[in-house]
């Protein structure tokens, strides 16, 4: 008898346990994909991936901010940093770190950036609007 009651009781925690793993797993899947449809700008994979580790750390002040830019038919992803004196991160489209066009101690960049036009279209991206 005792142990037919506590078969019973492992059968119920293991329905228990499947049905908070499933749960888990979808929430996870759809929390992913909302992030994917939340931008208006078609970005490469890795930048929305970058994107989507932002949205799971903490929030930063200033808010971080994706900036695409194009110079001579050239597509850069432009990333802020979340305080004083760091960099400010340049991609290309393979998520290969070009340079830090800004931020650190002397707000001037590392000073390894391409020479740029002066003719570099910016378009924001995402922002990170949570508070």
């Amino acid at each position: 008898m005792a142990k037919a009651i506590n078969k019973k009781k492992h059968l119920f925690f293991m329905k228990k346990a499947h049905v908070f793993l499933m749960l888990t797993i979808a929430l996870t899947l759809f929390n992913t994909s909302c992030n994917k449809s939340d931008l208006d700008i078609d970005v490469p994979a890795c930048i929305e991936s970058k994107i989507i580790a932002i949205q799971n750390n903490s929030v930063t002040n200033p808010p971080t901010e994706v900036w695409r830019w194009v110079d001579n038919n050239k597509v850069y992803y432009y990333i802020t940093s979340d305080c004083c004196d760091q960099f400010n991160l340049l991609y290309d489209t393979q998520c290969n770190l070009i340079c830090a066009p800004d931020g650190g101690f002397s707000g001037q960049g590392d000073g390894n950036c391409p020479t740029f036009s002066n003719n570099i279209t910016k378009t924001l991206v995402w922002i990170d609007e949570r508070n």
